[in-house]
């Protein structure tokens, strides 16, 4: 009895359940996971989320969304509550944090204190073009902290997410030309 609960304890509800093999029916094998991401956007993009969401659901992994948007709204007006009591722990809850980079996203200082934030408490920084997007200058703590960066292709934004894949892609897929260094975790 004290062990069960135990364990129940030690089972933290943001572990990330481990990726598992299916068969899609077409003669393709997938990754297929539940990971808890916090997507790092800007208000103005909450748009974007569910089409994101979809893309990946879409290439087998599902997402369990830790952000801020309106669906889920934040109303404290403190700039330190806010980063201390709503965003670190959501960040903290997650494995990864996805940054959905559209054109406003590289002056949010939201944004930049999320990625630097996540960085600090050792999470996995995936850039991820918005839908749609031509190409912009991503956030400067992303360029500096981020581990992959993702064009608007599904199997490319799982990889990256995964781990599986540490490369920096512009909008269409093609190498991107922001980080040329690879990072490693201590």
């Amino acid at each position: 009895m004290v062990l069960d609960k135990l364990k129940h304890h030690l089972q933290a509800p943001y572990a990330v359940q481990p990726p598992t093999r299916i068969y899609s029916g077409r003669g393709l094998t997938v990754n297929h996971s539940t990971r808890n991401v916090f997507v790092s956007h800007i208000h103005e993009d909450d748009a974007g989320l569910g089409k994101f969401k979809t893309l990946l659901k879409s290439n087998g992994m599902t997402v369990r969304d830790y952000s801020i948007n309106s669906d889920n709204p934040n109303n404290a007006h403190s700039e330190s509550y806010i980063k201390s009591q709503i965003l670190a722990p959501r960040i903290r809850q997650c494995s990864v944090v996805a940054v959905y980079v559209s054109p406003k996203t590289k002056n949010s200082k939201y944004v930049n204190w999320e990625i630097e934030y996540a960085h600090k408490k050792g999470k996995r920084i995936v850039g991820v073009w918005a839908h749609g997007e031509k190409g912009c200058e991503p956030p400067e703590a992303l360029i500096k902290y981020g581990d992959a960066f993702a064009g608007w292709r599904g199997n490319s934004i799982v990889d990256a997410i995964n781990g599986d894949n540490n490369d920096w892609q512009e909008p269409d897929g093609s190498p991107g030309s922001y980080q040329a260094i690879k990072r490693y975790s201590c």
